[in-house]
């Protein structure tokens, strides 16, 4: 805008000189009227006869403007956060959802957000609303849970470039929440259900396979030494009587009698 800007001609500057004139024959009061004050966060764009009057914007501070002559638009700087809508969106495998979520700009030139658009903030607000569409129609219900990040960092990337003529910087986008049909939640809590459920007997079965392998070894073992059997035997029962509070009476061996009688002897 600045690069095409061409002079105000001769009319222009006489309507200027006027102006200058008016200022000082009613100085002390006419001050009042031209001195504007803008904020630390805004910034004013000047215009003189229609055209802007310099390549940016004015402020912070005082600035000058004249009767009759000028007029200003104010901008705020200040970071905007402004909620979307919800969308109801068709994804890729036909799965009905709404969707909302939050977008935060700030506008970096004054003078683009002013000469560009006519309203730079609703026109962010649609835009965003649009893409936010197009993008999610895109993706599947399971990237759409999934890859919310992804998602969100794609739509800031096509927001940011299709505002930044208007002086707009996307700084952030974020989905919020993803609402899909009760039938289709459902479905997805019997279809998890069962996943579940398949692993649980996947695990069992394992188990039972480990436990069936070490009692084929340990079987191997205890078959290798009789005493081991009878040892194993008594503590097992042992226990059993631990648990149950209990007093268990069995007959005692042959065999082992005769060990004990042959160790006695053998003493």
């Amino acid at each position: 805008i600045a690069d095409r800007q061409e002079g105000i001609g001769v009319c222009g500057w006489i309507l200027v000189s006027l102006s200058f004139l008016l200022v000082l024959i009613t100085f002390p009061i006419s001050i009042w009227a031209c001195i504007k004050v803008v904020r630390e966060y805004e910034r004013a764009v000047v215009f003189r006869l229609g055209r802007i009057l310099s390549k940016k914007a004015k402020g912070p501070g005082m600035i000058l403007v004249l009767p009759c002559t000028d007029t200003f638009v104010k901008v705020d700087l200040r970071t905007v956060t402004c909620k979307i809508p919800p969308q109801e969106i068709l994804t890729r495998d036909a799965v009905t959802a709404q969707v909302d979520g939050v977008v935060r700009y700030k506008i970096h030139s004054a003078v683009s957000a002013v000469a560009s658009v006519t309203d730079v903030h609703s026109a962010t607000l649609l835009l965003a609303q649009t893409t936010l569409r197009n993008v999610l129609g895109t993706q599947s219900l399971a990237q759409l849970l999934a890859g919310r990040e992804a998602i969100a960092h794609s739509i800031q990337a096509t927001l940011g470039s299709a505002t930044e003529q208007w002086g707009v910087k996307v700084a952030r986008v974020e989905i919020r929440d993803i609402r899909i049909p009760m039938a289709m939640q459902r479905a997805m809590a019997a279809e998890a259900e069962a996943a579940r459920e398949t692993r649980a007997k996947i695990v069992a079965a394992e188990g039972e396979m480990n436990a069936s392998k070490a009692l084929q070894q340990a079987s191997v073992v205890l078959a290798e030494s009789p005493a081991g059997l009878q040892l194993r035997y008594l503590q097992t029962l042992i226990t059993v009587a631990a648990q149950n509070n209990s007093t268990i009476v069995f007959p005692l061996p042959i065999n082992m009698f005769g060990s004990l009688g042959q160790k006695s002897t053998g003493g």
